[in-house]
């Protein structure tokens, strides 16, 4: 097992790495202040790992009780979120309650903004079961739901006790959802680790087909990465705004197609093309860079176009919801090299245009 550290003062908090953790009890419990547990999971991940995490801490005398929702990003909503509150109430459980997130992004944000919202804040804990919330969605506080206009607009940065990832959980992920999850591996070796980036071209193929090794190294490498960026920046008031690379693009994949039609990971490997294209329609990467890039990100068997039935007014008007976007101008992650992300707001729409449709 690795340790990493989100270095946040007195927010600080672990990430551990590695195998067969998901029943380590007395890892679990120096994050549990009080005797009352809520598990939050969804009906996928329940079956699978539910029962093994409950017996666990019922070896230690927890009071545990648990939420599972239902599987998918279109369930990401307040309705489904009141699914927590219920059980939290019905089982009058106290401030002393630690909520404890069993599985994916979409469970990880919602057990973490109903930890933030409930008796106005209680403890939680991150077990992340897929690739893509071990690199990103369980680290750095950002919790949340969809709405219909707009994804990830009703949250609340919320940091939690500790992060637990344990790779053997990748062993049963779909490969859809393994490529996924490489979409924000990549995304780190374009933004902020240029020898990260030449490392997976070397050993993309390794990573897609399970290699543990290979996955592991990318848990702890995108984890560092991410680490030190959220202790620059916590709550995205400045560098931190370059994680969310091919998200404003994405995010209006996801928002236009219907949440959970693309996979978070996919609209945001397109996303990124697009903002790699754009990058070079402005002269700040060239062709070959924006080649080699995308060369990857086909490699993970992910999109590297937008949906083609997606018009230009449709993703400006998507785009113009996104968090980033200030004072009605759209801000945008793009690349100066590889390894090398920033945020502007001068953009030329003439050249957005252009990467728009060239990207469809």
């Amino acid at each position: 097992m690795k340790t990493l550290t989100v270095d946040l003062g007195e927010r600080s908090y672990p990430i551990f790495i590695g195998t067969n953790l998901i029943d380590r009890a007395d890892l679990l419990a120096e994050y549990i202040g009080g005797q009352q547990v809520c598990i939050v999971t969804n009906d996928t991940v329940a079956k699978i790992y539910l029962p093994m995490l409950k017996r666990a801490l019922g070896s230690r005398e927890f009071e545990v009780q648990s939420v599972v929702l239902p599987d998918g990003e279109q369930y990401k909503n307040l309705d489904t979120l009141n699914l927590i509150f219920d059980e939290l109430l019905k089982s009058r459980f106290n401030r002393t309650v630690t909520v404890i997130a069993l599985g994916g992004g979409v469970v990880g944000d919602m057990a973490g903004f109903a930890s933030a919202c409930y008796q106005r804040g209680v403890s939680f804990i991150q077990i992340p079961t897929t690739l893509l919330s071990m690199v990103d969605s369980s680290v750095g506080g950002k919790t949340g739901v969809n709405h219909a206009l707009g994804k990830n607009m009703i949250g609340a940065f919320y940091q939690p006790q500790a992060v637990v990832a344990d790779v053997a959980a990748l062993k049963t992920l779909p490969a859809r959802e393994l490529s996924a999850g490489v979409a924000e591996v990549i995304k780190y070796g374009i933004i902020c680790d240029y020898d990260f980036f030449v490392w997976l071209e070397a050993n993309i193929d390794r990573v897609m087909a399970g290699d543990a090794n290979a996955l592991s190294y990318c848990i702890e490498r995108s984890c560092d990465n991410k680490a030190r960026v959220v202790a620059q920046d916590e709550r995205e008031g400045g560098i931190r705004a370059i994680l969310n690379l091919g998200h404003t693009f994405g995010h209006a994949i996801e928002t236009a197609q219907g949440y959970g039609n693309w996979l978070h990971g996919e609209a945001v490997g397109a996303g990124m093309v697009m903002a790699l294209d754009l990058s070079q329609r402005m002269g700040l990467i060239c062709e070959a860079d924006l080649a080699r890039a995308t060369s990857l990100i086909e490699r993970a068997n992910l999109p590297v176009a937008a949906p083609e039935n997606m018009s230009e007014s449709q993703f400006i008007e998507l785009m113009s919801v996104d968090k980033k976007v200030q004072d009605g101008r759209l801000r945008l992650v793009l690349v100066k090299q590889l390894g090398q992300a920033f945020v502007t707001s001068d953009i030329d729409r003439d050249l957005l245009s252009q990467t728009i449709n060239a990207c469809r």
